[in-house]
């Protein structure tokens, strides 16, 4: 597998996805502290309104003439405060070290990699599948080609090989802690065979003896359960990048972001951490499947 590209520069730890959307924030409570419209703003770099919303959302980076344009028009005027704006733009228009994955990389999985990288905890319920940050490379191709049927071998080692990738987040310095609520059916469902998955279950209780590493068994008893389908919440230190939900699909995804949504689907995970085996008994519990699989 080719090296992956870290970031490098003043702004690093926060990656380009995250900076998007931190400079898009910016901008919007610059043109709103003027008291400028999208439409006003837009027509200032030769574009629409629809422009002004896509580089505030942080869905497209800003060009250098383009920002310099609306720093001019947000009267932002000193060298210092706008240097600090363009350093920040070429960093979230450089690529992410996901980038070199783009082959197999789908593109509305690109902005939760982007995201993953710069949360500070990561929240998730899983239902059918361990999470991937915590996946062996054995159970990870298991469940590969299980939802890739009819893909070439190569593009399966590919997609193992992204998903190995992602979990050096777990590992650097300053990681995010990953909070991980799964199905007492994800425990048992021997995806690869019960040699793989006897190896995955010796797999997690190493990595929850990471400080870092939370891991709770729901058994098929917990109501909360009844959630029904893979939740994961992200939250970030920037205070300017607002906690975001991630809910995947087969062949898609959907990030939410609105406050009255993320305030309910973490309701539902305080739910199932509070029903949930507790951490000390959940290890227990993978104990015990392990033991049934020797």
């Amino acid at each position: 597998m080719p090296a992956i590209v870290e970031p490098s520069g003043e702004f690093s730890q926060s990656g380009p996805t995250a900076l998007r959307i931190i400079l898009g924030v910016k901008l919007r409570r610059l043109r709103q502290e003027r008291e400028i419209t999208r439409e006003d703003a837009g027509r200032a770099i030769r574009g629409s309104h629809a422009k002004i919303t896509r580089l505030e959302r942080g869905q497209v980076g800003a060009k250098e003439r383009d920002l310099a344009d609306l720093l001019t028009l947000y009267h932002v005027l000193d060298p210092d405060a706008r240097a600090e704006f363009f350093a920040m733009a070429r960093q979230a228009n450089s690529p992410g070290w996901w980038h070199q994955f783009s082959d197999v990389l789908e593109d509305w999985f690109e902005l939760h990699l982007g995201l993953e990288d710069a949360a500070s905890m990561i929240r998730t319920y899983e239902v059918q599948f361990l999470p991937g940050l915590l996946q062996t490379e054995a159970y990870a191709y298991a469940v590969s080609r299980l939802g890739y049927p009819n893909t070439e071998t190569r593009s399966i080692a590919r997609m193992v090989a992204l998903r190995l990738a992602r979990q050096r987040v777990l590992s650097r310095p300053n990681p995010p802690h990953l909070w991980a609520v799964v199905d007492e059916a994800v425990m048992r469902r021997p995806f690869g065979g019960p040699d793989v998955m006897r190896e995955q279950l010796e797999y997690l209780l190493k990595m929850t003896e990471l400080p870092h590493v939370t891991l709770q068994v729901a058994p098929f008893h917990v109501t909360a359960a009844a959630a029904g389908s893979p939740v994961t919440i992200l939250r970030f230190s920037d205070p300017d990048l607002p906690d975001k939900v991630y809910l995947e699909h087969l062949t898609s995804a959907v990030y939410l972001d609105k406050q009255a949504e993320i305030d309910q689907y973490t309701l539902i995970m305080d739910r199932l951490s509070t029903e949930a085996l507790q951490p000390v008994e959940s290890a227990e519990f993978i104990r015990g499947l392990v033991d049934e699989l020797r």
